[in-house]
């Protein structure tokens, strides 16, 4: 059994969040990570910059956190940091006074919403020699300290991209980011990427690792850029991101969908519309619950079946019973994942003078917070998780059939 410390337990509270990618790439279309292309600072020059209306958007799709970039591979500062002369301070946009990640963090807080900072630890160009270990730790830690020492009130979430710079011992970068902000979490160190950018769980992948618990979170693009292009073509389908859902959130992982807001500064309608539609399908998809109305344990197994009561009032007969297409079980995890194999049964009721069979629907590995299994539409009265093999004792909080 694994630990689960209490910056971890909050972020498996959430289940879906945004990721928005805004800087001074979206006013630089066509480069791409590490080109080594200098952008210049003035290029920066939103028209309309309103965080405010991403998050209250997001949060009406069901978003319980949101992350925006400070700073990516280009070195792009989105405050007024004291430690670089490349940020908003040396744009036209305010005057050079603005503060995007001001207005971010605002919006968070305003909108009761987990708030999120993407930080690049490493980045191109010459303005620092990350050789230069002194020059290095003013840099990153002086960065660091200006977005998490409190100006910009409660931080939930940084999000380390591309883990620590090389050359540097990632505990003494975690302590000096939990001395500034004791409750946050951090990616890299309390969360684990699932390995694509498509939030495609592999079937087989567990919460823990050498002994050590980790959240799981699946990030991947509305679109098929980071940062704002004119490619409204790529927006992915409702379909597709139903996929997403079902292979990311649907084994367990958080879901942190990228948003491109354009170079106005405002969110893409037709990425809302998209956005919008796609979590009226999940609403819909997961609104009519089947009905099963008793659930028991016997040993590691788990039986949902309908109540004597419910099948000879309500149902009456086999022929009436739903057709289920979706199991969602949900494991306790305040203790870590327990559940290392399962196998899932299927009751098939018989109308001829033998006994009904149980029908193996599949297997698998792990459950976690929310496992979702799609099956072919069957009519069943009864419902049996096996439990193979555990990391102790298992507790299944939550066993439901969908139609």
């Amino acid at each position: 059994m694994a630990n689960v410390t209490a910056a971890q337990k909050k972020y498996l509270s959430w289940e879906f969040g945004v990721f928005f990618h805004y800087g001074i790439r979206t006013f630089n279309h066509g480069h791409h990570d590490w080109d080594g292309i200098h952008m210049s600072a003035e290029t920066f020059l939103p028209t309309d910059f309103d965080p405010d209306s991403w998050i209250k958007t997001v949060k009406s799709a069901g978003a319980q956190f949101a992350v925006m970039t400070t700073k990516h591979h280009d070195g792009f500062a989105m405050w007024q940091s004291a430690y670089s002369d490349y940020s908003v301070a040396q744009s036209q946009w305010k005057n050079g006074r603005g503060d995007a990640v001001g207005m971010f963090t605002q919006a968070c807080h305003d909108n009761d919403i987990g708030c999120g900072l993407y930080y690049s630890p490493n980045e191109w160009g010459d303005r620092i020699d990350f050789n230069d270990k002194t020059a290095a730790d003013r840099y990153y830690y002086g960065q660091l300290g200006e977005l998490l020492d409190g100006r910009y009130g409660r931080v939930d979430y940084l999000w380390f991209d591309g883990s620590f710079p090389c050359g540097y011992y990632p505990a003494g970068i975690i302590d000096y980011v939990r001395s500034l902000q004791p409750d946050i979490i951090i990616m890299g160190h309390d969360v684990c990427g699932i390995g694509n950018e498509d939030s495609y769980v592999p079937y087989d992948m567990t919460n823990v690792s050498r002994g050590r618990f980790f959240c799981l979170e699946g990030d991947l693009r509305m679109r098929d850029s980071w940062f704002w292009e004119d490619n409204e073509y790529t927006l992915k389908s409702v379909d597709e991101l139903i996929g997403m859902y079902e292979t990311g959130i649907g084994r367990g992982a958080s879901m942190l969908l990228n948003l491109a807001p354009a170079p106005n500064g405002r969110l893409e309608d037709a990425d809302v519309r998209r956005l919008l539609e796609w979590r009226d399908a999940i609403k819909c998809r997961y609104a009519d619950n089947c009905g099963f109305d008793q659930l028991v344990r016997d040993g590691n197994s788990y039986i949902l079946s309908y109540s004597k009561e419910k099948y000879q009032t309500e149902i009456k007969d086999t022929m009436y019973l739903p057709r289920v297409r979706h199991i969602v079980i949900k494991e306790d995890v305040s203790g870590g994942n327990i559940v290392r194999r399962w196998r899932l049964y299927a009751t098939i009721p018989s109308k001829y003078p033998y006994a009904d069979w149980n029908f193996l629907l599949c297997d698998g590995y792990g459950i976690g917070r929310k496992r979702i299994i799609s099956v072919p539409d069957i009519r069943c009265p009864r419902f049996r998780l096996e439990i193979t093999d555990a990391d102790g004792r298992p507790e299944i909080v939550a066993f439901d059939a969908y139609r």
